[in-house]
């Protein structure tokens, strides 16, 4: 059977792929019915078994060295849609299930409705918009469908959205307007770029298109507008530089909870989608210039992100600019990852581990920020000191989390760069070697700047100490980053799972 065939075909433990999508989406309908006060019990009753269906979908990837697939209806594409789990899916489900557990088990004190208390909106509205959020999410990493994944979008956005602006305050309104705007105008460009390679190509499956391209004599100009269309749309979903002016406002104002996903996830989403287009859609066009402009994006983030968060006087603001450049070290696997030599391999993998610690470290640090913001009353900078006598776990937390962001070992943000830097070595691109190295030297600057105040001896007035079990909570986020640094050869095995080698 030909690779196209197989696919196209369903194989064993392929339904778990519907059960992961549909799971969430029960849990949203079923809170919906059953109102504010269910609705909390119903996502955290449902979290461990997401959790339970992702960690099987990775472990049958890992397994059968191959991609699962589910054909939905048993109607193969183009008629039908498939959902499939390559090795980068399985570790984003994996990811996107421990952030959002670890997201709402942090949120239950703030979003808790007490059983003397009439029912109020905002409770309702974070566990509903989180199930949808995270449904939406596996839908994204499991789509086979340009289109379908782009219904996947519009969702994740509209459940994203909302979370920034929960307390109704002006700001926060603000900067989910903005938010919306960007987002909007991102799917505008992706659907105008996914109607051109329908019109070229009569299918939007991602395998059939791919053949389809790689099959055509000449490469239609139909095909590069809907290449540069769809980059420049999830480009704005993804606030790379320069289109990042909606995340730090967003991801600032946002309760902690919905920072940590929003940060750690939901950005993710439209970037996962980015490797696809350009890794598995159209590799015969990852020429050099097209490569080399997303990682000259991309060192821009990691330059320009740093050095603003260094400027910033509130800490989620600071937090919020690192995301910036956290997100431009992804893009540096596309002028390295495009090719078939073995140093290409270690690229994506660097790409791929610098996506999962970034989640970890910088779901810890906004949980970390929001417990401080709760004792304190604010997250000024300069009103820190000595938080890390009144509050250490807290600080340790934030403390390992940064030292990801770092790339100092043995974190998983040490292991994603340090792949990244074998790549430009092995490969004579050193100039994004000087770049990995700069921002994790601007990294180090803004991460002291919390720190070296935070542990001075001097009297602090704490409003009340955080519980052990959300410190707790905050810590384990850290340490799962810290944990990726002693990833195993079989896990890096794995992200090279259903990996497309493109010549540019």
């Amino acid at each position: 059977m030909s690779a196209v065939a197989l696919a196209l075909a369903t194989n064993p433990g392929g339904y778990l792929l519907v059960l992961a999508i549909v799971l969430p989406v029960v849990g949203m309908l079923l809170s919906l019915v059953a109102g504010g006060r269910n609705a909390e019990r119903i996502a955290l009753a449902l979290m461990p078994a997401g959790l339970g269906i992702a960690l099987v979908i990775a472990f049958g990837v890992w397994r059968e060295q191959a991609p699962l697939v589910y054909i939905l209806g048993g109607w193969a594409p183009p008629l039908g849609i498939a959902l499939r789990a390559d090795g980068f899916s399985a570790v984003m489900l994996v990811t996107a299930a421990l952030v959002v557990a670890a997201a709402g088990y942090f949120a239950r004190p703030l979003f808790a409705t007490p059983p003397q208390r009439a029912e109020a909106r905002a409770p309702l509205a974070f566990w509903t918009l989180l199930q949808g959020l995270w449904a939406a999410l596996n839908m994204v990493f499991l789509g086979g469908d340009l289109f379908n994944l782009y219904v996947a979008l519009e969702l994740l956005t509209f459940a994203a959205v909302p979370l920034v602006c929960l307390d109704g305050r002006p700001e926060t309104l603000r900067a989910a307007l903005r938010y919306l705007l960007f987002a909007l105008i991102g799917s505008v460009f992706y659907l105008l770029g996914a109607a051109l390679l329908y019109g070229s190509y009569g299918t939007l499956d991602i395998v059939l298109l791919a053949e389809g391209i790689r099959a055509a004599p000449v490469v239609a100009p139909a095909t590069f507008a809907a290449g540069g269309l769809m980059t420049a749309g999830l480009l704005a979903k993804t606030a790379l530089f320069p289109l990042h002016l909606w995340l730090p406002p967003a991801h600032a104002n946002a309760p902690a909870p919905a920072s940590a996903v929003l940060s750690a996830l939901v950005v993710k989403g439209s970037f996962f989608l980015v490797v696809r287009l350009w890794f598995d859609v159209m590799p015969g066009l990852a020429s050099d210039a097209a490569m080399g402009l997303l990682g000259a994006l991309g060192s821009g983030a990691i330059l320009f992100g740093s050095v603003l968060a260094l400027r910033q006087r509130r800490l989620k603001l600071l937090i919020a600019y690192s995301t910036i450049a956290q997100v431009g070290y992804l893009f540096l696997m596309f002028p390295l990852a495009a090719g078939s030599e073995p140093w290409n391999g270690q690229a994506w993998n660097g790409g791929v581990m610098q996506a999962l610690s970034h989640a970890f470290a910088k779901a810890s640090m906004f949980l970390a920020a929001g417990l401080v913001a709760e004792s304190l009353g604010h997250d000024r900078i300069a009103d820190l000191r000595g938080i890390g006598h009144a509050m250490p776990m807290t600080l340790f937390a934030f403390g390992l989390g940064g030292l990801s962001l770092m790339g100092l070992p043995p974190s998983g943000g040490f292991t994603a760069k340090w792949l990244l830097l074998q790549a430009t070595v092995e490969g004579g691109q050193w100039f994004w070697a000087a770049i990995v190295l700069c921002g994790g030297l601007l990294a180090g600057g803004y991460v002291y700047r919390v720190v070296a105040p935070a542990l001075a001896a001097s009297p602090l007035d704490v409003r009340a100490s955080p519980s052990r079990g959300r410190e707790g909570i905050v810590l384990a986020l850290a340490i799962a980053a810290l944990l990726l640094g002693f990833a195993p050869p079989g896990f890096l095995g794995l992200l090279q799972v259903g990996r497309a080698a493109i010549v540019p």
